[in-house]
């Protein structure tokens, strides 16, 4: 809440916002946003905790967004599965495809994401929310080492392009999944 409506902000050393003002993800034009006040009596544990479940949400809605996209212009080819005879072309875009994969395909996918939480993504690195040292979309897990940004400016430019990204996308999805239940249409 800052502007001429509630005063100079200049005047309110005291707020439990200025703690956060200079951390990577907040920009102009809104600054450090907190509507519901919980950062008012957040610790930095909190904090760093709350901000590594946004960096990790948006970079999930991310990668949802884009494969809620893609399949309106591009299917792989060959079998979902095999046993059960569902091909990748035979599935339904955006929400309907929920029900046409086999169970067992739901139990692939969250044993994989289990997997992953457990072994590549479950320590962070230099204290850093969102960083697990494993490079940019998991590279270097895999043996592709990047050498990172060197210059602290770019680094935070490119952390805040990452934060600002993923909120939108976060918004993206839901709107898609809104549009989706709403029309019937992904």
């Amino acid at each position: 809440l800052t502007g001429s409506a509630w005063g100079d902000w200049a005047l309110y050393t005291d707020s439990p916002m200025r703690a956060y003002e200079n951390e990577v993800g907040v920009q102009a034009p809104v600054g450090f946003w907190d509507p519901l006040g919980l950062a008012a009596g957040a610790t930095n544990f909190d904090y760093k905790r709350r901000r590594e479940v946004e960096i990790k949400h948006g970079r999930v809605a991310m990668f949802a967004t884009m494969g809620y996209i893609l399949p309106e212009y591009w299917r792989l080819p060959g079998y979902l599965s095999n046993s059960y005879g569902v091909k990748f072309s035979e599935m339904p875009n955006g929400l309907a495809a929920i029900s046409k994969v086999p169970a067992l395909g739901w139990a692939q996918f969250f044993a994989f994401i289990f997997i992953v939480e457990l072994n590549v993504y479950n320590e962070q690195v230099n204290g850093e929310p969102g960083n697990y040292g494993a490079g940019f979309l998991g590279i270097r897990s895999i043996g592709i080492m990047s050498p990172g940004f060197k210059d602290p400016e770019t680094r935070k430019k490119k952390l805040n392009s990452e934060i600002a990204n993923g909120r939108l996308a976060m918004m993206a999805i839901i709107g898609m999944f809104f549009q989706d239940g709403l029309t019937g249409s992904a």
